[in-house]
């Protein structure tokens, strides 16, 4: 089986810079403070590129791409 992945924000981290949703808007959004809004679906093969980038330019390391644990 496959291993999935899923988006996740450190909220304490996140000082809402809103680069996340400039690089990945397919699963970003910004709620009115400028803080993300994580879809929570689970990441497909042909956007975990765009994903990866997101996570590594985020400006305060509060995104994560972890492996999804739910069945």
């Amino acid at each position: 089986m496959a291993v999935t992945k899923r988006l996740r924000v450190d909220m304490i981290a996140c000082d809402g810079h809103g680069v996340c949703a400039e690089l990945f808007p397919e699963r970003i959004q910004l709620d009115d403070w400028g803080f993300p809004i994580i879809d929570d679906a689970p990441i497909p093969e042909r956007l975990l590129k765009d994903a990866r980038r997101a996570v590594t330019l985020c400006p305060a390391l509060a995104l994560q791409l972890v492996d999804d644990t739910r069945r």
